[in-house]
């Protein structure tokens, strides 16, 4: 079991960058899949991205290719999201999750897998 906590969000302009933290306790992010998800008020939540212990690959929602950077580092045991240029229609609660087992990202399926999941933290991007 893997206990996660989101952190870094908050209200930025258009065009401008966040990074989002994903700190997990009781075990090593190596054993684990870290996924952000996303959910904007009255939509359904969304893949982000996903960075796999198993294998180190990385998978990208089509929305925030090229603008978002997904990282881990193992000695902080953290995730990061890093987000630029940052667009109106980025802004949600971001959750970041781990499915119960090692899987690559082979998809962003939120149905997908069961996940431990995080507490969210809030983004808001203002025109």
């Amino acid at each position: 079991e893997v206990g996660l906590v989101e952190s870094g969000g908050g209200l930025v302009q258009a065009g401008g960058s966040l990074r989002l933290s994903c700190a997990a306790s009781g075990s090593s992010i190596d054993d684990y899949a870290i996924y952000w998800f996303r959910q904007a008020p009255g939509e359904e939540r969304e893949g982000v991205s996903c960075i796999s212990g198993l294998d180190g690959s990385t998978r990208y929602a089509d929305s925030v290719k090229d603008r978002f950077t997904i990282s881990s580092d193992s000695a902080k045991n953290t995730v990061y999201l890093q987000m630029n240029s940052l667009k109106p229609e980025d802004t949600a609660v971001y959750y970041c999750a781990a499915p119960f087992r090692l899987v690559s990202c082979s998809n962003l399926d939120l149905y997908e897998y069961n996940y431990y999941w995080g507490q969210g933290t809030q983004v808001a991007v203002s025109s």
